[in-house]
């Protein structure tokens, strides 16, 4: 994820003295375990050949790894030279990082474990902006606590929990700096979240839900290994992850992804920044469910399941509902205009849609591809494809456990040994 060479790391021909040789190794180690996530299961020969390790040395490390939980031996490979060899894996469900969403209308947690896998989630129905800072961090507190219950059942360890919140995000501090749809400035959340679960705040961390999502389709995603991705979240507002090179674009201060703002129509609709006619107010989930149902209508109801509501628009699209059918043409077409500024700037292989987006995709992607297609100045759109996440609103709080797992392919010397190799339970953030 982090892009960098699987030849960067090994440091055997760089004169190191044995006084680095701990060092020396945790890198090895993480070297190892990181070819195994960008290239996928290989035999030790040919992790030997990813990472420029000669054969013993990764023999050795892999050893560790398993014995560590982090790897396990999976299906034979043929050996010309004697008994058949077996493939290491990245092991699943043993070590897992925890991700937390805060959302306008609702909460949510994920269990992300070592391969990528989703282990856990469970979001539910929450007026945000009603229930104020404080409880919502109780409430926060408490999915975060389901999760670390799951993956003790699991006999498994927490490498750490990240939570994604739509706002601008001091993550080298913690602290969510300003959240204009939910009302939040100023917030320590990894203070909070650590007093709340008894965890040393080195295990926590917060950064923007657009970002994270970005990682996560990055990761996992329709768009899988693209290294130049413009992700673009569809809820209450819009946020924008940019993957460059490989790389998250964080910015100078690491306050990008912050597209939904940008305006669009400075007469118009109010904001909840306090500015006015910023693109979310015309694409926003807001915009969508004001344009499709008035205030008694059951779309609009924030106490309901968001997905529920979502299936009730879609529903009514598939029928031919006259009105459904005109607003979702409409941002359609505002999501293409806004989209073709970002695409004539960053000129990347894909768009990928998520949140409402993807949902309703059937309906907007036609009119965006139409705006997209006239406004943006490279021929062909510049290469760039118009995609539909499959992760749906699990992006964010997914790419908030990933990140939670780079504690993990940092070091993974973080994950204490089991009496025997794969084997022992670990108490993990605990």
């Amino acid at each position: 994820m982090d892009g960098s060479s699987p030849r960067e790391l090994p440091a055997r021909d760089r004169g190191h003295s044995p006084r680095d040789q701990p060092g020396l190794r945790r890198a090895n180690l993480a070297l190892v375990l990181r070819a195994l996530r960008e290239h996928g299961p290989h035999s030790r020969a040919g992790l030997s050949r990813l990472t420029g390790l000669n054969k013993a040395t990764t023999s050795s490390l892999v050893a560790e790894l398993e014995q560590r939980r982090l790897v396990r031996l999976g299906d034979a490979v043929p050996n010309q030279f004697g008994r058949p060899g077996h493939l290491v894996e990245l092991r699943p469900a043993a070590v897992c990082g925890i991700g937390l969403e805060v959302n306008v209308d609702y909460l949510a947690v994920a269990v992300v474990d070592l391969p990528g896998n989703l282990v856990e989630h469970r979001r539910i129905a929450a007026d945000v902006v009603a229930l104020g800072q404080d409880r919502a961090l109780d409430r926060l507190a408490e999915l975060a606590e389901h999760g670390l219950a799951h993956v003790r059942g699991l006999a498994g360890w927490v490498s750490g929990i990240t939570a994604a919140v739509p706002a601008l995000v001091d993550s080298d501090n913690g602290v969510v700096r300003f959240a204009p749809n939910l009302g939040w400035r100023e917030l320590p959340v990894v203070e909070g979240l650590a007093r709340r679960l008894g965890l040393p705040a080195d295990q926590l961390g917060v950064h923007n839900d657009a970002n994270l999502s970005a990682l996560a389709e990055y990761a996992h995603g329709v768009a899988a290994g693209s290294g130049d991705l413009l992700y673009l979240t569809g809820e209450v507002g819009v946020g924008g992850g940019v993957i460059a090179g490989g790389q998250l674009l964080r910015g100078a201060t690491g306050f990008t992804g912050e597209v939904g703002h940008m305006p669009l129509d400075p007469t118009g609709t109010p904001c909840g920044c306090g500015r006015r006619g910023c693109w979310e107010t015309q694409v926003g989930l807001a915009a969508l469910l004001r344009a499709v149902g008035g205030p008694d209508d059951e779309v609009t109801d924030p106490s309901l399941d968001l997905e529920g509501r979502l299936a009730v628009v879609k529903g009514r699209a598939e029928a031919g509902d006259p009105r459904t059918l005109a607003a979702l043409r409409q941002i359609g077409s505002a999501l293409g205009v806004g989209a073709s500024i970002l695409v004539n700037v960053l000129n990347p292989t894909a768009v990928v849609l998520g949140g409402y987006f993807a949902t309703l995709g059937e309906w907007l992607v036609e009119p965006a591809l139409a705006e997209l297609s006239g406004r943006v100045l490279a021929p062909e759109r510049g290469g760039c494809a118009l995609v539909l996440s499959d992760l749906g609103f699990t992006a964010a709080v997914r790419g908030g456990g990933y990140a939670a797992l780079e504690r993990v392919f940092d070091d993974p010397t973080l994950v204490p040994p089991g009496d025997s190799p794969g084997a022992g339970p670990g108490e993990g953030a605990r």
